[in-house]
């Protein structure tokens, strides 16, 4: 089972008190877009084996969205950190970093 920790509330959360809300540092495509970009924004999202950063909701908690990164094949979780951060916190980055020689974020994003 996969239970995460919510920055937001301070609670060890496993996934039925959770809601998984897609990628997560991604441009989001707002009014007055063209048909392309939101169309790119919908539908087409990365899906890769590996590290992968993701939004999740407290939804039976606190109700706050936060993100998550974690492995897709193993669910390691590296580290969880506020949803309006721009990017990844170092210390997280550099966990991934540390298991994953090689792994850097700006080759990620």
């Amino acid at each position: 089972m996969l239970i995460l920790h919510c920055p937001n509330c301070g609670v060890m959360a496993d996934e039925t008190e959770l809601t998984a809300g897609g990628e997560a540092h991604i441009k989001r495509e707002t009014v007055g877009s063209d048909d392309a970009a939101f169309e790119q924004y919908l539908f087409q999202r990365e899906n890769p084996r590996g590290v992968h950063f993701e939004r999740w909701r407290h939804t039976s908690g606190c109700g706050k969205w936060f993100h998550a990164a974690r492995c897709t094949a193993s669910l390691e979780v590296f580290g969880t950190y506020p949803a309006q951060t721009v990017e990844p916190p170092k210390e997280i980055t550099d966990k991934i970093t540390a298991k994953r020689p090689g792994w850097s974020w700006r080759s990620f994003s």
